[in-house]
C-alpha cells in the first residue's frame, strides 16, 4: 500500500469526522437530516471526502473508491433535492433517510478496505484487495444498511401516523 499523502490524511480525518457525526445523528435523532446541527456537520464534512476522494490517485488511476465518492455526491444531491420537490413531499422523507444513510454505506466500504491494507503499520491485516475477509465486511456492511434503513423506515412512518 502507498504512504498517505497529505492529501490523504486531509480526506481520512474529514471523513472520521464525518463518521462519528453520521453515527451519532442516526443515534440521537434516528435520520440524517439538514433539520438538525449535527446531520449539518455529517453531511458538509461528507460532501468535502466525498469531493477529497476524488483527488486521490493512490491506486495508479480510477477505481471503486472513486466510484463509492461519485455515488455519494449523487446521494447528497438526491437527499437535499427531494425536500425541495414539493410533488413528492409524503416521499421524501423515506428517500432522504434512503440517500443520506446510503452515504454513510460509501464511506465504510472504502473505510475498512483502507483501515485493513493499512493497519497495523508494517504488518496490515490484509495484503489484498481480494482477500475473502474483506468481502465479508462488505456484506457485513449492506446487511447493517438494510435493517438500518428498514428500522428508519418504520420510524418515519409511525412518525407520519402521531403527525
Amino acid at each position: 500500500m502507498p504512504e498517505i499523502t497529505i492529501l490523504g490524511w486531509f480526506h481520512t480525518i474529514i471523513a472520521i469526522i464525518a463518521l462519528l457525526a453520521g453515527f451519532y445523528t442516526l443515534a440521537a435523532h434516528k435520520v440524517i437530516s439538514l433539520q438538525n446541527k449535527t446531520g449539518q456537520v455529517y453531511l458538509g464534512f461528507t460532501l468535502i471526502a466525498a469531493i477529497s476522494a476524488l483527488m486521490i490517485y493512490n491506486q495508479g488511476g480510477f477505481g471503486p473508491a472513486h466510484i463509492l465518492a461519485i455515488l455519494t455526491l449523487f446521494a447528497l444531491l438526491a437527499g437535499y433535492l427531494t425536500s425541495k420537490i414539493p410533488r413528492i413531499s409524503k416521499v421524501a422523507a423515506y428517500i432522504q433517510a434512503f440517500c443520506y444513510s446510503g452515504t454513510l454505506l460509501f464511506h465504510m466500504l472504502p473505510a475498512i478496505t483502507d483501515g485493513l491494507l493499512r493497519l497495523p503499520v508494517h504488518d496490515p491485516i490484509l495484503t489484498t484487495f481480494h482477500d475473502p475477509l474483506l468481502r465479508k465486511f462488505y456484506i457485513l456492511f449492506v446487511v447493517i444498511f438494510v435493517v438500518g434503513y428498514v428500522l428508519q423506515f418504520l420510524w418515519i412512518k409511525k412518525r407520519a401516523l402521531i403527525q
